[in-house]
């Protein structure tokens, strides 16, 4: 999302190294292109004069250290008002009072409040917690079913609602059988319009006095920029938000929404989609993503997706084979497994430091998802034996295997390829059996 603001950010440090020092003159250079920048990527004009403001008092006013040259200065201070301008830390849902505990989802029509149900409630379930999904929209056609099949399909409760009954009622009912049957978190899927109107209000003001959430969260779409402030600061003054979950951050929009919606309605964003999947839901993290926008990665959002993907077990068994250089297709194949489980390839790229605002020339060099799939066809299509003793493949063999997998024996050949030369990067990197932990999350 932050690609182009990214590669300004870049284009700015840059032009200030070189300079033996931080000078008025310079800074403001520097300045005037982070404003241009910031108005470019859609940031609200009254943030973006703050910021700035912010930026150079700081700059100027600080004596810069001896170690430091001006573009690693000008950074430092640039990073820690983008973190505080996003909300300065992680916000997480407010959980820590008495079970069951309501959190109302709102938010207009098409924003993706019924996915985001979903997405919300698997991420509690990670979380240790038990969600109770509420349907809460009776005028949409279809919107209580549409939730009700989403809670089946990740195996999560859902409330019996019915399009005939009033969503106070609605919300009353789910919060006392919630109560009855030990759920700990009720989601309210509220009503939506294409507009907010004073009936929208009216009814979510009601269902906020029957049920009191812990939590009122705007879902907004990313992608439509600064009208998703709009929406936020006007659903805030009326019914009172306690934070935003924006919808679809792996998108191509600009980002102005995350930079701007903490400073304009004072709600938090809290949580973040990142994908289709209902498991693509991530805490926002206000430091980190200013470090991904300024280009200085975001390796402990990596090492927590590798993390997520590690078997302690598998992870020590694996480093024993890695030390006895006993490393086999099969253990590539599940390790490219595991880095697709993490996410996009260009994701993760763009979480390694100095790689941020470089990913248009990286752009074509990673793998898709498409080479990343034809790899695992073309490995499961072996016997085991070939997969565990790839010098076993030969010619009559890697065809046969290319039939199988639908591919070609160029694919096949192509693949053994990249295996030989990730075995030799390994070998180079264990020699002395040392140091996997360090190199390779996986291999722990």
């Amino acid at each position: 999302m932050f690609e182009s603001l990214s590669e300004k950010f870049q284009g700015v440090l840059k032009k200030l190294r070189g300079h033996g020092r931080i000078t008025e003159s310079n800074i403001d250079g520097a300045l005037n292109e982070v404003r241009i920048a910031l108005l470019e990527a859609d940031v609200n004009y009254k943030v973006v004069k703050d910021f700035v403001a912010g930026v150079r008092a700081k700059a100027l006013g600080a004596e810069v250290l001896a170690s430091l040259s001006p573009d690693q200065h000008f950074i430092k201070i640039v990073h820690d008002e983008m973190s505080k301008l996003m909300g300065a830390k992680a916000q997480d849902l407010n959980l820590a009072r008495k079970p069951p505990v309501p959190v109302m989802l709102v938010g207009l029509q098409g924003s993706g409040k019924t996915t985001s149900c979903g997405k919300i409630a698997l991420y509690l379930q990670k979380n240790k917690r038990s969600p109770y999904l509420v349907p809460a929209d009776v005028y949409r056609p279809a919107a209580i079913e549409q939730l009700k099949v989403l809670a089946r399909q990740i195996d999560i409760p859902c409330f019996d609602s019915r399009a005939d009954q009033s969503p106070v009622d609605i919300c009353r009912e789910a919060l006392k059988y919630a109560e009855l049957n030990g759920y700990d978190t009720l989601l309210i899927d509220t009503a939506g319009r294409l507009h907010i109107d004073a009936p929208l209000m009216e009814e979510l003001s009601r269902i906020k006095a029957a049920v009191d959430p812990a939590d009122i969260l705007l879902v907004a779409d990313a992608m439509t920029g600064q009208d998703a402030v709009n929406v936020a600061k006007s659903f805030h003054d009326k019914i009172g938000l306690t934070g935003v979950v924006l919808t679809k951050m792996d998108g191509d929009a600009r980002g102005g929404a995350a930079l701007s919606i903490k400073a304009v309605t004072g709600a938090p964003v809290k949580l973040v989609g990142v994908g289709e999947k209902l498991d693509a839901l991530e805490l926002f993290h206000p430091d980190r993503m200013a470090s991904r926008i300024l280009g200085m990665g975001d390796i402990l959002t990596f090492a927590e997706k590798a993390q997520e993907q590690v078997d302690e077990k598998q992870a020590r068994e694996l480093a024993k084979k890695l030390r006895r250089n006993e490393f086999t297709l099969e253990d590539f194949r599940d390790q490219l497994l595991k880095l697709r489980k993490m996410g996009s390839v260009e994701d993760l790229l763009g979480m390694i430091p100095g790689i941020g605002g470089k990913m248009k020339e990286l752009k074509g060099m990673a793998p898709d998802e498409t080479e990343l799939k034809k790899t695992v066809a073309i490995i499961d299509s072996m016997t085991v034996k070939e997969r565990r003793n790839a010098k076993l493949l030969n010619g009559s063999r890697r065809k046969r295997i290319a039939a199988g997998s639908g591919t070609t024996v160029q694919d096949v050949n192509r693949l053994m390829k990249n295996f030989q030369q990730a075995e030799e990067m390994i070998k180079r990197m264990t020699k002395g059996g040392k140091g996997m932990g360090r190199n390779f999350p996986f291999f722990r």
